[in-house]
């Protein structure tokens, strides 16, 4: 319970102690975060057949963990990138190895801050605002998937910021999209190119001392290896420039203030989130009430920008002793506007980069006056008017509870209208679950599924909370089976079943799509062979073996399968499929396909690697015991000496034998292979006349 004050105005603690009960500590499966994973799912779009989109949710639904009554998404921020296209700082080499999700063709972009005198001024350089000159093309070589490079000729080659097409609503460099429906977030899409190295222009930020510890090497070391990313949007000065304003691009720290942010202690967010909804009720009402009166001084980043270096350069005790949120908002509003009077924030990242422009507005000192006036009986009310009457609204509080705030003329009525108010948030928040169970199978039905859209779907509905992550793929394995029953089991179902069963994400750069190559296809199914050898039998496991057996085939299906290394591998890798849930008979198809093939003997595909082969029961064990048995006579023959060690590939024709002796089964010469010690060639003499003795048997029911 809230504790009763003496005196009859809003206190601080009463503020404090409703935000500290109110800001759940844990994300929470609301629908706007359920609408976020679904808009980054459709995000992940394929251009061409060729060229995919990357996409990343940036902005409050990433960077909040709190949960607060209003809701600290505005809007659903989305950045992506084109897995064709590449950043790299001026002068770095280009890179030979690069994340899965790159396509096999690169386009590399040297980052640059100032483009040479004879295209634009190059006097005129604002710090964190560059240029992006291509530089090389990267190829992918197929043997070892490294890149190799290529120079580009032409240096003159900028790559212009417009993107966009014109009718676009634009916002910085966002692409703007409104919603029709009112409960539906509008969403803000910003195309970017990846740079996977942390810039130069930041490079004091990872250096610098930090008398408090903030953030930690660990964290450092995680922003560092995230890079950054360059957005289209040129300095505002710079926009009328003919040259400048359509070339210039700006450095996008999103990626490391997600981290950052979300290495925040709760109070920490908690007044990251007090800070916002003041400056936008308070400060920017009129701004945005009045689109045409100019830019406004003060901005979401602004604010975001405070709080990073009140979290670096203020001590751990200034946040955890006396909790007092009011208190340290005030303290936080007035450094805002020391920062406005000297007419200097400071870029958290760029240390030589100001984010208050000269010329920024004409309000500047009353917007600054404003701030130094507040103090915290006043700021404590504002809460309370502001803030606290809006939850009534966004917890869709009964009428007995909204009806206590009708009066809070005395301390005591407002402490019994937020006590009441508290104890519903904690009763909503058993909710909650409820609508996303809701939500996730109406999103399943509406959306057209993807194997990557499933993926980012899947991947950030974790993120809110595992449960609803298996929850999901409950729902979107039953959808998969209605599917099948009515069409059958497509490529585009294959996808999808492969990326619910966990096994891989879709590699961007290969991706799924009907020019998809037969290698391709084959490397899927041996990664889903891969996780089968340690397994038991399962239902999971059957899965995963027909979903292997799917990709083979469709590796067979493909233009280039004529080629005999993959018409081969592919059928050895079937027959030891069907070997494993012991069709031995379709087994013996595959081999015969193979040992049929052209230039058979000189195919080195003719094999299979042991490690490859499911240990499902004590077959598998008994034909590499049969392999063992074969070296070892053929060792003798020739009397060569031979280290012991088990043989590791099967040969087609000796998994072709092993075949036919379970189709007979005569098990008998497996176990004597795998648990018999051939001491002396009588022992070996005996195994290979009884292996001959039943191949003989076995031959002559087959012409019969």
């Amino acid at each position: 319970m809230i504790e009763i004050m003496s005196h009859e105005r809003a206190s601080d603690e009463m503020v404090t102690e409703f935000l500290l009960n109110t800001c759940l500590l844990r994300p929470q499966p609301s629908s706007y975060a359920i609408q976020a994973a679904r808009d980054c799912g459709e995000s992940a779009l394929v251009i061409d057949d060729t060229v995919e989109l990357i996409p990343l949710v940036t902005g409050s639904a990433a960077e909040f963990y709190i949960e607060p009554m209003i809701p600290h998404i505005g809007d659903i921020d989305i950045m992506f990138h084109f897995n064709n296209e590449l950043a790299i700082p001026r002068g770095h080499p280009p890179p030979t190895q690069l994340p899965a999700e790159f396509h096999s063709s690169v386009k590399v972009f040297e980052i640059i801050d100032r483009v040479i005198a004879s295209i634009a001024d190059s006097d005129s350089h604002f710090p964190g605002f560059v240029y992006l000159q291509l530089r090389y093309l990267l190829t992918k070589c197929s043997e070892d998937d490294s890149y190799v490079a290529v120079d580009y000729n032409n240096r003159h080659n900028y790559l212009p910021n417009s993107l966009f097409p014109p009718t676009t609503l634009i916002h910085g460099p966002a692409m703007y999209f409104r919603r029709k429906s009112t409960n539906v977030l509008s969403l803000d899409h910003v195309q970017c190119l990846r740079c996977l190295l942390w810039p130069p222009q930041a490079a004091d930020w990872q250096t610098r001392h930090r008398d408090y510890g903030w953030p930690d090497s660990a964290t450092l070391g995680r922003v560092v290896s995230n890079g950054c990313d360059v957005v289209p949007v040129a300095h505002r000065q710079c926009r009328p420039h003919e040259v400048m304003g359509k070339h210039q691009h700006r450095l996008s720290f999103s990626r490391a203030e997600i981290v950052l942010i979300n290495s925040w202690m709760s109070v920490q967010q908690i007044v990251y989130h007090m800070l916002r909804n003041f400056v936008k009720i308070d400060v920017l009402r009129d701004d945005e009430d009045n689109p045409g009166a100019g830019r406004p001084t003060l901005s979401n980043y602004h604010i975001k920008t405070l709080l990073l270096w009140a979290c670096e350069l203020k001590p751990r005790s200034w946040w955890t002793d006396d909790v007092n949120l009011v208190r340290m908002c005030v303290q936080l509003l007035h450094i805002l506007a020391k920062w406005l009077t000297d007419g200097r924030c400071q870029h958290y990242f760029i240390n030589n980069c100001n984010l208050i422009d000269s010329d920024s507005s004409h309000d500047v000192a009353n917007i600054r006056d404003h701030l130094v006036s507040i103090d915290e009986t006043w700021l404590s009310t504002w809460f309370v008017d502001n803030y606290v009457r809006k939850c009534l609204h966004f917890a869709i509080t009964p009428h007995h509870i909204s009806r206590l705030f009708d009066d809070v003329s005395t301390r005591i009525k407002l402490q019994n209208a937020l006590s009441a108010l508290v104890e519903w948030r904690l009763v909503m928040s058993w909710k909650m679950m409820n609508l996303a169970e809701y939500e996730i199978p109406s999103v399943v039905d509406y959306v057209s599924w993807t194997a990557r859209l499933c993926f980012c779907f899947v991947t950030e509905v974790a993120k809110i909370d595992s449960r609803l992550s298996v929850y999901f793929t409950a729902v979107a394995l039953l959808h998969v089976s209605c599917k099948s029953l009515r069409h059958g089991l497509t490529d585009d179902l294959t996808d999808i079943l492969a990326t619910l069963c966990g096994q891989f994400r879709p590699i961007c750069s290969r991706h799924y799509s009907k020019n998809s190559t037969s290698r391709f296809h084959l490397e899927e199914a041996v990664k889903l062979m891969k996780v089968l050898v340690n397994k038991s039998l399962s239902t999971m496991s059957l899965i995963e073996m027909e979903l292997s057996k799917a990709y083979l085939y469709r590796a067979l299906r493909c233009k280039d399968s004529d080629n005999d290394s993959i018409y081969c591998l592919a059928n050895v890798y079937l027959a030891v499929l069907y070997y494993t849930t012991g069709q031995y008979q379709t087994a013996i198809g595959h081999c015969t396909l193979v040992t049929r093939s052209q230039d058979h003997s000189q195919c080195s595909s003719r094999v299979v690697q042991g490690e490859l082969l499911p240990k499902i029961d004590d077959d598998v064990d008994n034909m590499l015991g049969l392999a063992e048995l074969y070296q070892s006579v053929r060792t003798a023959a020739l009397k060569q000496q031979r280290q012991p060690q088990l043989v590791s590939v099967l040969t087609t024709e000796f998994l072709h034998t092993i075949c036919i002796l379970n189709i007979c089964q005569s098990q008998n010469v497996a176990s004597l292979c795998k648990h018999h010690q051939l001491t002396n060639s009588n022992d070996m003499v005996f195994a290979l006349m009884t292996l001959c003795s039943l191949l003989s048997s076995t031959c002559f029911c087959f012409c019969r």
